[in-house]
Parts: C-alpha cells; structure tokens; sequence
C-alpha cells in the first residue's frame, strides 16, 4: 500500500479495475468523481476494509473542488437563516480538520466584521457570534480557534489601516480556518491509496453496466489513450457534483437530484495592494463578499448567479470583475483597479434545486438518493461537511451489501502529512538548516505537505537545481513539480500550474513562464516524446488566452465562448 500516486500506481489502479470483471474480482465499491466529496467517499469506503475503486474524468478536483473560496467554516450567512443544524455541523467538521484530520493543510485565519449601523447592529451581529463560538464547541474537542472580539474605529483601522474610516464605526474579529482545496483533495485520495483504495484520474464514465434495473458498474474510457473497458463493482457512489443531472441521466429518466449551478467568482491580487493583518466578510446586496488573506496575496470574492452554460470550463465575464472590485472599494481608501488583479477564477455551486429563483437562497445541505438498485447519488453540501457527506453516501451504499460492514472511522483518521505536522513544524529552523534553504521556504512547504515535506526536500539534495524556484513564481521550487508528477498524480503542465500549485492565480503571467520548466520536468517522468512535451505547452499557453479574453467579455454567452476556444484534455500522443 502506498500515499504515492505515481504513474506506476495509476497504471496498477487501472489493472485491478480491468479485473473487476473476472469472477469474484468485483469491487465493493466504485466511486465515480474525483472532488472532495468522491475523494472523501474513497477514504471512507476503504477505511471500512472495503474494495474501493475511483475515478475522474479530468484532474483530482479539476472542478468546483478546487475553485472555492478555500475556507474551511460554519457558514455565517446560514446562522442568519436560521440553518442552525447546517452549522453545528460545518463547525464540527473544521474543529476535526483544524486539530485532528489535517492540521497541516488547515490553518486558522481571522476576519473582520465591519458595523455600519449604530444602536442594534452589534448586539445583533455580537449575538449571532456567540452562537457561532458556541456552535462550534458541541463536538466536544473544542474549535481551536479563538472566540470573537468587539472593537471599536480605533481597533478597527489598527487591524485594517487601508480601510475607510467613514466605512464603519467599528467590528468584531472572528476566526474561521482556511484550506488550499485542491491539495486537500489530492492528500485525501493519496490516503485513500495508502488504505489499499485503486484510483485513476482521467478516466471518465461513458456509461453504467446493467442487469435488468441494477447498475452493477461503468464503462469507462481512459483519456490517456482512448481505451475502453468495463468495471464491475456491487455499488456505484456517484459524486459528481454538479455533473449530477447528466451522470444520472444515464440509468434514468426519472432522477431523485436536481442540481443547479451557481457560479463564484474570485479575484487575487498582491498582498500589498492594502494593509490589512486580517481578513474581512462584508455584506452585499445578494450574499457576502470576502477579502481573504492568501499568502502573499489576498482573495476576493465571490458571485452567486445562476450557470446554464458549459460546466467543464464556467468563465468569469468583465462584469463578475467589476461587480467584485465595485463592492470591495467600497470600504478601501485607495481603490483596487483591474490593473492590480493577478489572477481570476470561477467555479460552481452544486446546489439542490428549488421553487426559488435565486441560486442564494438555494440549500447548501446535502441529500443521498438511491434512484435504481446499485447506485447511489450524493449532491449538494459544501466542502467542509465533505466528510459528512461522504460517510452517508457509504452508509447507504453499504446498506444493501451482503455483509456487515463497519461504521465510518473517518473522524480518526489523519490524512498523509499530518501525523508528526508538528513537531516537524518546531524542527523548522534546523530542517531548513540541513537543507540549505531559507526557514520561509520550508514553512512554505510544510503548509502544503505537512510532515511529508522531507520527501520533497530529498529531491533537492538528489537534485540541487530542483531547489530554484520555478520562472514567474518565486513560492514554488522546481522540486515541488517533480513531486506532484512522482507522488501527486499530475499527468499534465495544467495539473501542475493550476491545483498542485496555484501558479496559474498567483503568478502576475498565469504561469506561462513557468509551463516549458514544467514540461521539461515532467517529460521524462511521464516518458513523453519531444512533439508531446510541445503540445502540453502550446496547450497551457492557449489555456491561459482563452481566460484572459473571457475576462474582457461583458457578459457569460461572451465570455464562454472566448474560453472553449481552448480544448481540453490533451490526449498522451
């Protein structure tokens, strides 16, 4: 068993999938999705000591599991609906995450709530912040985070001194955690991995096996090379997200799910744009916003408007920009321009669908739906209850098996990295000793793998040229590149610059400098000829066009056209 998902390991996965169909080689399980909550239902199920097969169309969390607004929290806006149970149970999961599942990944941050109204509006927020402190101690470990404070103007701009002082009269600091989503998701299946789960990114589902009503596996088609074939499992999770509705529409007519898409916008820009030593959530007209320290940059964001149009790719239109830079500079003394964005993302809300119109007023709760015998469907939720989620959709997946299956462990079971996080973390300074680089560098790594971050600076004593950064993206060494080809199942420069790093939203050149870097690294490892290593470069490069002429667009018909003038998968010639 092994957390490497290398090409090797992908290559087994595929194999033992391909056995599926031999007498008594079915799985117990086959989970269709590589997001956080496909992910999570992997872990799930093996930990279960069950025979667990995944698999994704594209790239470990390609779609909305990686374009978040990477917060791990119980959801404040909930509290004002009165979705008390939504939020206990969002605050249950960050307490494990903080302190339990993943520390390394997980990381407290706070925010500022700014007051605008005198008289009733801080005893009415102040309230609500009690209940979401108190919410959040019902797990019985505690929050790990420390509990709200009130301030005043003064304390306010001390904090905050770029805001306004006409835009609020004072504020209450909170604290919620924060996540890089996509690495979350890729050291959720790489655990999955280590329990024994066969996962296999780029395979997409063609269709469901059948005998008479019973689904009883898929047809899958390995994007890599086209190949076809079948996999036989006794139940089928479908984790799909907002992929739902189509997944579903394969076995029947008559779904149980209907998932809307909602789309969020988030912008990035340089951390000293404005001098801020917190975060802030500020309320709009729709939602709320919020400004998110993020590094040396900040995220902003998002939007909440209905998608219609193709989900593989949603685009952010000139208008999602404006509206976003529109509300934010409504409590900054110099305002932001779209000069000062680096980096621009867009993604989408599996939301439960409604009577309502509106996307923000649709459920964030989830629902498990069993439409035909043999395959279960799990939508809806948010990515902090993804463990939450997953442990249904394997409740009632295991509800029909033969034997008895044990109950989830997944609240006790670390992700890789995490076990020894921190005392490595108080070996900080002499790890970056031994390794002759900055300590900044190496806390830098131990945020994004944990105690595992040894094995990236092995590399580089192997390998010392590995220990330059990558072109255009100083907080990224070459290293980082070679592990998320060896252990972190990148199979393309898109995989790389986009979810393993986040070059392609923190980089001023999204990442276009660094992409022929990339190749050269990954075309040995993958064993790809010099025409393939071209190819993977002119397609980034198209990639990143496509999304800066979609963002120039006034409205999402425009802008999706501009960006599906990129293809997407580039298919290993």
């Amino acid at each position: 068993m092994t957390a490497k998902l290398s090409p090797d390991y992908r290559e087994a996965s595929l194999a033992r999938l391909r056995e599926s169909t031999q007498p008594g080689r079915e799985l117990d399980v086959l989970i269709v999705g590589g997001g956080v909550v496909g992910a999570g239902s992997a872990l799930d199920a093996v930990t279960r000591g069950l025979e667990v097969g995944i698999v994704e169309t594209r790239d470990w969390a390609s779609g909305t599991s990686s374009r978040s607004s990477k917060l791990i929290h119980g959801g404040l806006r909930y509290l004002e609906m009165l979705d008390f149970g939504l939020v206990q149970e969002a605050l249950q999961e960050r307490g494990l995450l903080l302190q339990r599942i993943a520390p390394h990944l997980v990381h407290p941050v706070p925010f500022l709530y700014p007051l605008t109204r005198r008289f009733w509006e801080r005893p009415y927020v102040g309230a609500g912040m009690v209940l979401y402190d108190t919410l959040g101690l019902t797990n019985g470990h505690g929050t790990g985070l420390p509990i709200h404070k009130h301030l005043f103007r003064r304390g306010t701009l001390r904090a905050a001194p770029s805001l306004r002082e006409d835009a609020m009269i004072g504020s209450i600091r909170y604290y919620d955690g924060q996540v890089d989503d996509a690495r979350m998701v890729a050291m959720l299946v790489r655990t999955a991995a280590q329990y024994g789960a066969h996962a296999a990114n780029r395979v997409a589902v063609v269709d469901f096996l059948r005998e008479g009503e019973r689904v009883v596996g898929a047809r899958v088609k390995n994007q890599e090379d086209g190949s076809e074939f079948n996999v036989r499992a006794k139940q089928v999770i479908n984790a799909t997200g907002v992929w739902t509705d189509e997944t579903q529409g394969m076995v029947t007519d008559r779904g149980q799910l209907k998932v809307r898409a909602s789309k969020g916008v988030h912008l990035v820009v340089p951390r000293d744009r404005f001098q801020s030593t917190v975060g802030l959530i500020l309320r709009t007209e729709k939602s709320v916003l919020f400004v998110i320290p993020w590094g040396r940059h900040w995220i902003i964001g998002t939007t909440d408007t209905d998608w219609r149009l193709e989900k593989a790719h949603p685009a952010a239109s000139g208008t999602d920009i404006d509206y976003i830079l529109g509300h934010v500079n409504k409590i900054l003394k110099r305002p932001l321009t779209r000069e000062d964005v680096e980096g621009v993302y867009a993604g989408l809300r599996p939301l439960l669908a409604g009577e309502s119109e509106s996307t923000t007023k649709l459920s964030r709760e989830h629902v498990v739906a069993h439409p035909v015998p043999g395959l279960v469907l799990i939508a809806g939720g948010k990515f902090t209850t993804y463990r939450v989620m997953a442990k249904d959709a394997v409740d009632e997946a295991t509800r029909t098996l033969d034997e008895k299956v044990p109950a989830s462990c997944t609240d006790r079971i670390p992700l890789v990295g995490a076990d020894g996080y921190r005392a490595v973390w108080n070996r900080r300074h002499r790890l970056a000793e031994q390794a002759g680089v900055h300590v900044a560098r190496v806390e830098h790594l131990l945020h994004r793998f944990g105690s595992l971050t040894g094995e990236v600076l092995d590399l580089v004593s192997e390998r010392p040229e590995l220990g330059e950064p990558l072109p255009g993206a100083d907080d990224y060494l070459q290293a980082e590149a070679v592990y998320a080809t060896t252990h972190e199942g990148a199979r393309h420069i898109e995989d790389v610059l986009t979810r393993r790093t986040r070059i392609s939203i923190e980089a001023w050149d999204r990442g276009v400098s660094a992409a022929p870097v990339v190749a050269d690294l990954m075309a040995p490892l993958l064993g790809w000829s010099q025409t393939q290593r071209d190819t993977e470069v002119a397609h980034y490069l198209a990639r990143v066009e496509a999304e800066r002429l979609s963002q120039q667009q006034p409205d999402d018909e425009s802008a999706e056209a501009a960006r599906m003038g990129a293809d997407d998968i580039v298919p290993v010639k």
